[in-house]
Formats: structure tokens, sequence, C-alpha cells
């Protein structure tokens, strides 16, 4: 049994405005570099053998930071661990994106969730895989934890998705479960939140949750 720690990335100045993010590559501000030290001394509470992140500059600072106050350096990073492409509404405001794309209209070259979890959950797998017995964290996007929520356990899906959140998730049997939505070290992290996934992206927020495995 492998354990899997998904931690969304601090925050950025695109999520403070309220921008699409996506595929864009946006660093972290200030507020997100403080939110990754305090979920990185959230997580000393625990062992943790490896650190291991998307490569945008975002997640990866963040795992950078956690892999500091852990002692276990840089993160290995991971290209199917980027985050949601959301086509033409990067970097659109939400007034920007219902006025170019109202409800009902597709975004051209955004990724559904199932798109998305395809590509996501071969990758925690196979680093599971690669990792047995271990506990690793795993820097990655609010999207991209959405849509591994909305395939293994569409119950949590909706709920909230902040910048240095932690979810866990357990791989046994060739399987991903989710252990806790709120992990005790959440509500924690929750002290120095700012927004929600939802709060900050017009697209997750309009989007319905559905059970799509």
């Amino acid at each position: 049994m492998t354990l899997l720690y998904l931690v969304r990335h601090g925050e950025t100045d695109w999520n403070l405005h309220h921008r699409i993010q996506g595929s864009t590559d946006i660093p972290l501000n200030a507020t997100g570099r403080e939110q990754a030290a305090t979920t990185g001394r959230l997580l000393k509470r625990r062992s943790f053998d490896a650190v291991l992140a998307s490569p945008l500059s975002r997640a990866r600072e963040t795992a950078s930071i956690i892999g500091r106050e852990l002692g276990l350096g840089e993160p290995s990073l991971d290209p199917a661990l980027v985050e949601r492409q959301y086509g033409e509404a990067e970097g659109l405001s939400w007034e920007e994106v219902q006025r170019r794309f109202p409800e009902g209209v597709d975004v051209p070259g955004r990724e559904t969730r199932e798109q998305v979890a395809d590509r996501v959950l071969p990758a925690l797998c196979r680093i599971a895989d690669a990792h047995p017995d271990q506990a690793l964290v795993v820097v990655t996007h609010g999207g991209v934890i959405r849509s591994v929520l909305n395939a293994v356990h569409p119950a949590s899906a909706r709920g909230p998705i902040t910048n240095g959140s932690v979810h866990s998730f357990r791989h046994e049997d060739g399987a991903l479960t989710l252990i806790a939505f709120d992990d005790p070290l959440e509500v924690e992290s929750l002290g120095c939140a700012t927004d929600d996934l939802d709060e900050q992206n017009e697209l997750e927020a309009r989007e319905p949750v559905e059970s799509t495995r």
C-alpha cells in the first residue's frame, strides 16, 4: 500500500485576481510561499519518503518549499500532473469568461474532467507502483484534484479545494481510494487559506460534478 497526499499549490496573483490559469505557467506570490511553508510544517507531523510535483512553477516551488520543511530536498517532476487545460479561457477574468463563453458555450481547447482523469489517474498509479509501501507528497493543481475526486469519490468532489490544502489517498491492489478529503492536516492548513478553487475559477464553479467511472 502507498499513501498519496495530494497538495494544491500555493496562491498566485492570477488566483488572487480570479483569472483562469490552467496550463499557463504563473508563479507563486508571497502569500502562496507562506501557504506552502505552512503546509510543509503541518506535513512534518507525519513521515514521508518523497515529494513529487507538476512541473508548472507554482507547483514546483510549492513542492520545493515543502521538501525543505520535510528534509527531503527537491521534488521529482512529472508532466502528467500539470493542471487541466482551459483553452481559450486561460488568462480571462470571471467577467471576461461570462462575456466570451456564457453557460452552454464550449470553450475551445478545454480539457474535460474525464480527459484529465485519464491522464492523471494512471500517473498516480504509476508513481505509487514505483514507491511501494511509502508515503508521498504530490503537489499538483485544483483542477487535477477535482478531477481525481470526481473519478474516485464523487461525493467529495464539490468540497473546497483551497491553495495549500491536503487530500489523502490510498493506492492498493492497483486502485486509488480516498482516505480523507478533510484530512486532519487540512483543517489546520485552512488557517492560512485564501479562496476556494470555485471562487477563483468560473468554469470550475459552473461545471457539475458527475460520476465518470
